[in-house]
């Protein structure tokens, strides 16, 4: 098993963003290098039974990226969490706190089917106020949703607690602590 460090170099570091005392840990970076992105998708398939999920989840903008990579790897159908009036259909939504703001996503009412088990994909965890939104979002369709899958963890802002706490198991290829 590797230490990801080879992906972490290729994560940006942006401070003061997207306002003074934020470190915004940037993947795109990361995205920019096809292998790298490869390696990413593989590493983070590798640490999940694919077995165990019915469908892909990931949240606007950069978790589509990840999910949709791992859900045409899997053959794994894949449940958009959209921001507010990008979706054609009857939708429902939640609101959620951020770091720093607030924000709304959304999915469609016929995405999940009652029991169906959803793995929840996003790029960074940091305080989990997206996660839990859209973990929420999904098990009030009916989802069985019990792991979370990230490329970042930013652990000292809480978000792998906050997940715990409600029953789904956070995993991220790397960690940065002290943001």
């Amino acid at each position: 098993m590797t230490d990801n460090q080879d992906l972490i170099d290729l994560v940006r570091t942006i401070p003061d963003y997207p306002k003074p005392g934020i470190m915004f840990r940037d993947v795109s970076t990361l995205l920019l290098d096809g292998p790298a992105f490869r390696q990413t998708i593989d590493r983070m398939i590798a640490l999940i039974e694919p077995s165990r999920f019915d469908l892909i989840a990931g949240i606007e903008a950069r978790g589509f990226i990840v999910s949709a990579a791992m859900s045409y790897a899997l053959e794994k159908g894949k449940v958009m969490l959209r921001k507010p009036g990008k979706l054609p259909g009857e939708a429902v939504s939640i609101d959620y706190a951020l770091e720093y703001g607030a924000d709304r996503i959304e999915m469609h009412v016929d995405a999940i089917q009652p029991g169906q088990r959803v793995l929840l994909v996003d790029d960074l965890l940091a305080t989990g106020g997206t996660a839990m939104a859209g973990a929420q979002l999904l098990r009030g369709q009916g989802a069985i949703v019990d792991k979370a899958l990230f490329i970042v963890d930013l652990p000292d802002l809480g978000g792998s607690e906050k997940l715990q706490a409600a029953g789904i198991e956070p995993t991220a290829l790397m960690a940065f602590a002290g943001d």
